[in-house]
């Protein structure tokens, strides 16, 4: 068992609009359907509120919005994914869709170079290869710490 220390990361696959985003599978604390979501006044465009989860108050954001996508279109496949920290209380953001679990290999993902893809904000900690598809690995970290610049 030599190549079990390099046995690949697992990332959770979702679409938002038409791209796939991978999230590293150690930061998913849970996965629930879309629920009503209270609003909170004041917040950042892109926070939609807050859910009630087992007793736990969870600010949700939705990815489309901090993306500058166009505003989610809620169907059936709609997921709230409650992402976890060590330090910090969970979060939820909104997904398309959940399609599945991948592992991938160190050599089947892409470092983001400011060459090759323009990624000022430090959403993307790489570019992930899996069967004949690309999928946008997600700093999930830069995703949800980083501070509005207004």
């Amino acid at each position: 068992m030599e190549n079990a220390v390099n046995d690949g990361k697992q990332y959770i696959v979702v679409k938002i609009g038409i791209e796939q985003y991978g999230i590293d599978i150690k930061y998913i604390d849970n996965i629930v359907r879309m629920q009503s979501i209270t609003r909170v006044p004041k917040a950042q465009h892109f926070f939609r509120g807050v859910i009630n989860l087992r007793g736990e108050i969870i600010p949700v954001m939705s990815l489309r919005l901090k993306f500058g996508l166009e505003e989610d279109v809620v169907s059936n496949a709609t997921r709230i994914i409650i992402i976890k920290f060590d330090s910090q209380s969970a979060v939820g953001i909104i997904v398309d869709e959940v399609k599945e679990v991948v592992t991938l290999d160190e050599n089947m993902i892409e470092k983001v170079t400011n060459s090759a893809v323009e990624d000022k904000n430090g959403y993307l900690s790489g570019i992930g290869k899996h069967n004949d598809s690309l999928i946008s690995l997600l700093n999930i970290n830069g995703v949800i710490m980083e501070k509005e610049t207004v």
